[in-house]
């Protein structure tokens, strides 16, 4: 039996076949209503996923009168970063001073935690009324969006949501009220 094995030729090794995986990919989901503060299952999966070892940003940008600003975030959970523009109070209209300059300021810091990849989810509630008040640029928010990267989810909330940020979600959430 061995001097059989002997007499044939060696067969050529050939080397395994690699997989190539790749991380999860990363959604891009928009819930949005008729009705403010509609949201709240939302915040449960920030916190949800911050208190499981995701790191979470939540940038609300019509929510002030904390006096926080992107300067001073309050951390909770560990891993859950939460942002205020820094103004007095709630932002009611595009024409309250210091409005506008505040929530730019915070969507300056969301989109460098975006661009910089520093979140696993990132959160950013009532995107679409600071979009709607003519508060911050679309263009540039469709562009961050498309600029982040690939493994992170992203959450856009709001009662209004232009049709370019909803053609590019992955996933639509329109709550609505049914009263009996």
């Amino acid at each position: 039996m061995l001097s059989s094995l002997a007499d044939r030729p060696p067969r050529p090794i050939t080397a395994p076949l690699r997989l190539l995986l790749t991380g999860p990919e990363g959604l891009l989901q928009v819930h949005t209503a008729s009705f403010r503060g509609s949201c709240p299952s939302v915040f449960s999966q920030a916190l949800r996923s911050a208190g499981l070892g995701s790191r979470v940003l939540i940038s609300q940008f019509l929510r002030g009168g904390v006096d926080q600003g992107p300067q001073r975030p309050v951390q909770m959970c560990g891993r859950l970063t939460w942002l205020r523009p820094q103004l007095p109070s709630c932002v009611m209209a595009a024409n309250e001073p210091g409005a506008k300059e505040a929530v730019q300021a915070l969507w300056q810091e969301s989109r460098r935690w975006l661009l910089e990849g520093q979140a696993d989810l990132v959160v950013l509630d009532e995107l679409g009324l600071a979009l709607a008040h003519g508060l911050l640029d679309e263009s540039d928010i469709v562009a961050t969006l498309n600029q982040r990267p690939g493994r992170m989810d992203v959450i856009l909330t709001g009662p209004e949501m232009p049709l370019a940020l909803m053609a590019m979600a992955d996933q639509v959430t329109q709550l609505r009220r049914d009263r009996c």
